[in-house]
């Protein structure tokens, strides 16, 4: 492994899965301003759309997260090639 190339301020950061609030702490360099109290410890909070929690592939569950109606752009700009049914 090269020297030097790899960061050095890692530090336990907080993860929390917007969608379903499961939080988890890992090791991370990731730069945030918020912070959330775990366990009567503060870390620094890195928010997620989506993690292993939530995951379809994970979860074995289908669940829609649609935040910002890009599913509704996509049907409507599409509809015009859907076959019609006789």
């Amino acid at each position: 492994m090269r020297k030097g190339i790899h960061p050095e301020n890692y530090r336990l950061v907080a993860f929390k899965d917007m969608s379903n609030d499961d939080v988890f702490l890992t090791k991370s360099t990731a730069q945030t301003k918020e912070t959330i109290e775990v366990d009567g410890n503060e870390y620094p909070l890195i928010k997620l759309e989506i993690s292993r929690t939530s995951h379809p592939f994970y979860t074995g569950k289908t669940k829609l997260v649609d935040s910002a109606g890009r599913i509704d752009k996509f049907k409507n700009k599409y509809k015009k090639f859907k076959k019609e049914e006789k």
